[in-house]
């Protein structure tokens, strides 16, 4: 198991579409846990790099080495992609691994190929691989899940935790290729991977930028000893600590039932369940709240209208925890007539069982006790219920629209653990 620190912080959190995040500052923000590492601050020598740029002193570090070179304009060009070809050329100025098989002819690297030499060498210390058919596709961008499950494999790296444990850190690991996933997990726990400008967006099928390829070899190096270690923010590590962000009261969480609507008399009380219908992220990007949680409650009288108010709400992975909000009181109302067509009333609707008796006496439609979603007490208190509404020309039952007319607030702060 992976050793998780606890931090007592919290901070302001936005919803993933729409919540204004400018009114919330935050208090504090996640971290990982630090190992011991020597700052190295370098004056670039790049004009497109500047001193305080997050990746200054990886690239920095790198021609200093000779891995990795500026162009002749005094640029680095941090934000290009970068090449198979261009990543085999730095493989071979970063390490001096052993053969471990031969290199076959590629078809489309010829002998005069700038880069032959070195992309022979990228596959014979298993660094790199081809394509069916003997192409190496030289000039094709790598993304970066790629250079981090070449770097894993050319240093013969394997996870020692659970895979998916490890890459449970990244909020859009379910993006991370089958191919890549044990490798990438290996990258982690040996702090390969830098993430900028978020720790937990891996973004694993973009391209790879020069800076980004710049701090995973300097890292690669790091883990083999070969380097000492830099100072940055970005560098993932495999003891996150965990955080407590704090969901401030009057947060509204948008959610929906798997109805378009809710159709109760205003004395019913009704035991409901609603799904939020976006995800809830930090300032920095953590996923506080996932989508298709569970909001449990009960819609519940409230002066003319009804009210829902939440009890639990049930991640996605089974956690409930006890949650403190409600909705505004609802009062939209539909009025039901003899002659009324029932089927126009309660088409994609859930019925609470009072509403349903009453609209069942008032149109004359037995069916609806049958056929249509019932919240409540069920079927069987329907029979009994039909009779106090019969005689009724006309009945009013409450509409409730999730998408429409339910807000759902925080009434208190809700406190949430990530990593």
């Amino acid at each position: 198991m992976l050793n998780l620190k606890r931090l007592k912080a919290t901070t302001a959190v936005v919803l993933a579409l729409g919540m204004n995040a400018g009114a919330i500052a935050p208090i504090a923000a996640p971290m990982l846990s630090a190992q011991p590492a020597i700052a190295q601050n370098f004056n670039s020598s790049f004009r497109d790099v500047p001193s305080n740029y997050w990746a200054a002193n990886f690239i920095e570090a790198l021609v200093s080495r000779g891995v990795i070179a500026g162009f002749p304009d005094g640029t680095f060009r941090p934000d290009a992609p970068v090449t198979r070809a261009q990543f085999s050329s730095m493989l071979q100025a970063a390490f001096n691994n052993n053969r471990v098989r031969n290199a076959p002819r590629f078809v489309d690297v010829p002998n005069t190929h700038w880069a032959a030499s070195a992309i022979s060498r990228a596959y014979e210390t298993g660094f790199l691989a081809g394509y069916p058919g003997n192409i190496f596709q030289p000039e094709q961008n790598i993304p970066r899940e790629q250079v981090l499950v070449s770097l894993a494999n050319g240093l013969n790296y394997s996870a020692s935790n659970s895979v998916d444990q490890v890459l449970g850190f990244y909020n859009d690991q379910v993006n991370i290729s089958n191919f890549a996933r044990s490798p990438i997990a290996a990258a982690t726990e040996r702090r390969m991977v830098v993430n900028h400008p978020s720790l937990s967006s891996l973004n694993p099928r973009r391209n790879a930028t020069r800076a980004e390829v710049a701090a995973f070899l300097y890292q690669a190096l790091v883990s083999q000893g070969t380097a000492p270690a830099i100072s940055s923010s970005y560098i993932v590590s495999p003891t996150p600590v965990a955080v407590d962000y704090r969901i401030p009261a009057g947060t509204n969480l948008p959610v929906s039932y798997q109805q378009e609507k809710i159709l109760l008399m205003a004395n019913e009380t009704l035991p409901v369940t609603f799904s939020t219908t976006t995800n809830v992220l930090s300032r920095e990007g953590q996923l506080l709240i996932p989508v298709n949680s569970q909001v449990r409650g009960k819609l519940v009288p409230a002066g003319s209208g009804t009210r829902f108010v939440a009890e639990q709400i049930v991640f996605p992975n089974g956690q409930t925890r006890t949650l403190d909000a409600q909705s505004n009181i609802i009062t939209e109302k539909e009025t039901i007539r003899q002659g009324t067509n029932a089927w126009n009333v309660v088409r994609n609707a859930a019925l609470g069982t009072a509403a349903a008796a009453a609209i069942s006496a008032v149109t004359g439609d037995r069916a609806i006790a049958t056929e249509e979603v019932l919240i409540g007490t069920g079927v069987g208190a329907l029979t009994t219920l039909i009779q106090s509404f019969l005689g009724r020309n006309s009945v009013d039952v409450l509409v409730v629209k999730p998408d429409t007319n339910l807000n759902l607030t925080l009434n208190s702060d809700f406190v949430v653990s990530a990593r």
